[in-house]
């Protein structure tokens, strides 16, 4: 099977990595100058440079020819969530199979990948491609499981077998609503959890965020459609505590240096790679308040992020909310 990856960045380019061993894979890098750096020093140098990309992955920065290369295959666009709607409007006329790897809500719409698809009419199958995964860990071909979602069947059975592999699980699931809310809100409850760990809140604090903000989450994606069991699962739970926990998670970075007084615009420009958690943020109160859905955690990083309200403040707000059943 051809595959195509649109998107050079660390995901992008881990996921080519693991695919192409078994698989013609065609990595598209936007820019010409990085795509011919790739091509001759066989690394991106900016995103995974202790990875050597293996020979037999080609790179081009020709958008035709690697979409030609795809037909018949299927499509991963490997884009930040900003860069969703103008690619599925580049592939609108084209019938592959197509993935999406970014996670969150529309940083000027709050749409989600589905509703943007479904916008613009797009022909092709789509669905999204999410779970708890580290891109330099799938690259090294470290043990990573995924969940490949979509409302058509036959595209899920067509990503498992592009992509399972002997260290990459992919599992298929029919809730693509469900998959998008967990990688999306998952993002800013990292940031929470950041914050908390960036004061040193202890491991009491970790646990009970993880555990309040599965809650905020699931209530969420149930009002917008999706169904409870998913948030227990790879898209949810599992990479709730992968974001939230790991030391390579750049949406716990932001949290964590918040907490120690850095300045937002200090912290994005140093990261050097996208927190999709920043821009999710208040996408995810804004549709999260049109249905009515109670979400503290979201609100208390929505206005740290800001400046609204310091870290210390936020947590004053979070702790001194009444006593309630604990349920979702």
């Amino acid at each position: 099977m051809n595959l195509t990856v649109l998107g050079g960045g660390a995901w992008g380019t881990a996921l080519a990595v693991s695919t192409a061993s078994r698989h013609p894979t065609r990595l598209w890098v936007r820019d010409p100058a990085q795509a011919a750096q790739m091509r001759s020093m066989r690394r991106n140098t900016r995103y995974l440079p202790e990875v050597v990309l293996p020979p037999v992955l080609q790179i081009t920065y020709d958008f035709d020819a690697a979409l030609a290369h795809a037909q018949g295959g299927l499509v991963i666009v490997a884009t930040p969530m900003a860069g969703l709607d103008g690619m599925l409007r580049r592939l609108h006329d084209h019938s592959v199979g197509v993935l999406w790897l970014c996670k969150g809500f529309a940083p000027n719409t709050g749409a989600l990948g589905h509703e943007i698809a479904r916008s613009l009419n797009v022909r092709s199958s789509v669905g999204v491609l999410s779970g708890p995964s580290f891109a330099i860990e799938v690259a090294r071909g470290q043990p990573t499981a995924l969940v490949a979602a979509s409302s058509d069947d036959a595209l899920c059975e067509q990503a498992v077998e592009a992509l399972h592999s002997d260290s990459l699980r992919v599992y298929s699931s029919n809730d693509p609503v469900g998959v998008e809310v967990g990688g999306a809100v998952k993002n800013v409850l990292a940031i929470a959890t950041g914050i908390a760990d960036g004061m040193a809140l202890g491991l009491n604090a970790r646990a009970a965020l993880i555990t309040r903000g599965l809650a905020e989450m699931t209530r969420l994606g149930v009002a917008l459609g999706a169904r409870v069991e998913t948030f227990m699962g790879l898209s949810g739970l599992g990479d709730l505590v992968l974001t939230a926990t790991g030391d390579l998670s750049r949406n716990r970075t932001v949290g964590r240096l918040l907490a120690q007084g850095l300045p937002l615009p200090t912290i994005l420009a140093d990261l050097g790679h996208v927190a999709e958690g920043v821009s999710t943020a208040p996408m995810v109160l804004r549709r999260a308040q049109a249905l009515g859905v109670d979400m503290p955690i979201t609100q208390a990083v929505v206005q740290v992020l800001e400046g609204s309200t310091t870290p210390a403040q936020a947590l004053e707000q979070l702790m001194g909310r009444g006593a309630r059943p604990e349920n979702l």
